[in-house]
């Protein structure tokens, strides 16, 4: 039998479908419940007190003027229709004094609301602008910081179309401090000019241009360079912008857009090339992170006169504490120039150093002991073989990039759970692609799963120079998972084979969270690239100082002048203790710059993996076989100089 319910939960049911009827039953409720404890209180009060009337409806009436002042119904005593008229007007005093304070608390509160999305215009000038968000404004916003705390004052204005608590949480949880750096976030679709418009870009010092997250989002990026058009006077965008696109469809367009002091990168190529460089010359990504964050030593303008009439090879040892990389002829960067090349007057040096004005003359010759310079080697032409393990979108450039370089007869298995033709299709698209005839390089696909130990068994990885693992994007209608989840598996497989083999290989990853990187299973100073981390390190350092657009091009061309780590051996007698200035000797005779080194020593021991960029030229140290010394070198971008040094053209500025 079913238990019928108690005399409370029937109270409870009448109360809810009571208050359910709407607002008139809780105005009701509230009366009587204000006068359920108003009333008796009242009369306590009267009954109590001192002075109370003698008579009951003195009493009465004292207890109605009591409830009427708490409750601001007047409290008037009298005959019925005054009572009644008194208590009329305090309603009507009660409904408009609610209505007022309901108004102002309204407009309070919507005013609250707006600047809580961040909808108020900026009033700042000389500050940055930073449009979009994904994983690289941290990046961005935290070098952005790095870059401004030697100055007096900065600010940074992000504007994105989330809410402005949460970026501005997100900013404060994983940039941390920014010390005399003011972040400003405000909400809104960066594709609108009017609210674009709130960052002031007109007045500030660079704009920023992230690309999405999503592969497939470069149409929003040239929407906000057109925004930013639309926000100019006269339609011509005046100050110097950044941006990113990932398809190369899209270039075109966003140079476009940018106008004549933009630069826009394009983000896959530039990946592509430094992890094809890092597997050519393991270590090298150690060398472009240090050089693109604001917390080392960077790429900056010097301006010695005293320099000038003298040649760029004298240059190479008049700085102590600063190492010469080039020259900024007519506004144009020159990367390691000729050591003949004679220093115009106009002309400014582009040397790496701690900071812009740290740079100081100093005759560092004297350091030089010819002694100590090693004798020319012969080169290694040997063909090298490389593996590439998965596949993405970029594993084409990769390719690509890395057959540019090859020896002949070179040779790059890919093994990817991909179609053999797609992957076939994607080597045979760069003309470099050989038949195995020793004339160019070779392209192998292996169909197979590089997260599973038997894929990999079947490898000889002992008899390959380098390893590439990259993530593989999720294919249409399967189920996503996180990008770096399979490439950490591969990676642990590949661990677990090195050490059957007894070999540890040079391993190239590409990571797109810069979270996992502690997670990897690879040695510290492993390479190691996050892509979105790079181009933002990148994007930052261009927006500082627009000359390092043209530096960082031509760094990560496929030819042209580079970034190479050499054995020391190459440059210096081993086993013998010198200085940097004699390494520093020894390159400009190879026609190279030196800016540093890697202790092989030291490279599991010390901060920084044993990396030490642009050291002191009177540092001495004793060089071992297994150091490597870090040079610029190439010869430059065909016909952008003559043998004189005197430009021949200018390049056309991007946009």
């Amino acid at each position: 039998m079913e238990q019928r319910p108690g005399a409370g939960a029937r109270a409870r049911y009448w109360l809810d479908t009571t208050l359910a009827r709407g607002t008139s039953a809780l105005v009701g409720w509230l009366v009587l419940v204000c006068l359920a404890v108003v009333v008796p209180a009242s009369a306590a009060l009267v009954w109590t007190s001192g002075h109370a009337p003698a008579t009951l409806s003195g009493k009465v009436a004292a207890i109605w003027r009591l409830t009427g002042e708490t409750m601001r119904l007047g409290g008037t005593t009298g005959s019925p229709a005054r009572v009644a008229l008194s208590v009329l007007l305090a309603l009507v005093a009660l409904v408009y004094v609610s209505t007022l304070v309901g108004l102002i608390t309204t407009g309070l509160t919507e005013r609250l609301i707006a600047l809580r999305r961040g909808r108020s215009k900026l009033l700042e000038r000389g500050h940055l602008v930073v449009l979009g968000w994904s994983e690289q404004v941290f990046t961005v916003v935290s070098e952005l910081v790095a870059a401004g705390a030697n100055q007096r004052r900065s600010a940074v204005a992000i504007l994105a179309d989330r809410d402005k608590t949460a970026m501005e949480e997100s900013l404060q949880s994983k940039v941390g401090p920014t010390g005399r750096t003011r972040l400003i976030c405000r909400s809104g679709p960066s594709a609108d000019p009017a609210v674009l418009a709130l960052t002031s870009p007109a007045t500030a010092d660079s704009v920023i241009v992230l690309p999405p997250d999503a592969s497939r989002s470069d149409a929003d990026v040239v929407k906000a360079l057109l925004a930013l058009r639309a926000t100019a006077r006269g339609g011509d965008v005046t100050v110097p912008v950044v941006a990113a696109v990932r398809d190369s469809g899209y270039l075109l367009a966003a140079r476009l857009a940018a106008g004549p002091r933009g630069v826009v990168l394009e983000s896959d190529t530039v990946t592509a090339r430094l992890i094809a460089q890092a597997a050519r010359r393991p270590g090298l990504s150690l060398v472009h992170r240090d050089l693109l964050d604001f917390a080392g030593d960077e790429f900056y303008p010097a301006a010695h006169p005293s320099l000038a009439g003298r040649e760029f090879g004298e240059a190479l040892l008049s700085y102590g504490n600063a190492s010469a990389v080039g020259l900024i002829r007519g506004g144009v960067p020159w990367l390691n120039p000729p050591a003949r090349t004679v220093l115009e007057p106009d002309d400014q040096l582009l040397v790496i150093a701690a900071d812009d004005d740290t740079a100081e003359l100093a005759d560092c010759a004297p350091l030089v002991d010819e002694r100590s310079v090693a004798g020319p080697r012969p080169s290694d032409t040997r063909p090298e073989r490389l593996l590439v393990l998965g596949w993405n979108r970029r594993a084409p450039l990769v390719l690509r990039e890395w057959g540019r370089n090859a020896p002949p007869g070179s040779v790059a298995d890919v093994v990817a759970d991909e179609d053999e033709a797609v992957v076939r299709a994607a080597c045979d698209d760069d003309g470099d692609v050989g038949d195995g005839d020793g004339s160019g390089w070779t392209c192998v696909a292996l169909r197979g799963d590089t997260t599973r130990p038997e894929t990999l068994a079947g490898l000889d990885l002992g008899s390959y120079d380098s390893v590439i693992v990259l993530g593989q994007e999720p294919r249409a209608g399967e189920p996503s998972e996180e990008p770096d989840t399979r490439t950490l598996v591969t990676l642990l497989v590949l661990r677990h084979l090195e050490g059957r083999t007894g070999r540890e290989l040079p391993v190239v990853t590409e990571l797109t969270d810069d979270g996992n990187r502690p997670l990897a299973p690879l040695g510290p100073g492993a390479d190691v690239i996050i892509s979105g981390k790079l181009i933002g390190l990148l994007m930052a350092q261009i927006s500082q100082n627009h000359h390092l657009a043209d530096v960082f091009d031509e760094l990560f061309s496929a030819g042209g002048t580079q970034i190479h780590l050499r054995s020391a051996a190459d440059y210096v007698v081993t086993g013998h203790e010198t200085s940097f200035a004699t390494v520093v000797a020894a390159a400009r005779a190879r026609g190279e710059c030196a800016i540093g080194y890697r202790s092989h020593a030291d490279a599991h021991r010390v901060p920084g993996y044993g990396l030490r960029l642009n050291p002191s030229k009177a540092d001495r140290r004793r060089w071992s076989d297994g150091d490597e010394v870090v040079v610029i070198a190439g010869e430059g971008r065909r016909g952008a100089v003559s043998s004189g040094g005197v430009p021949l053209a200018r390049r056309t500025p991007r946009g």
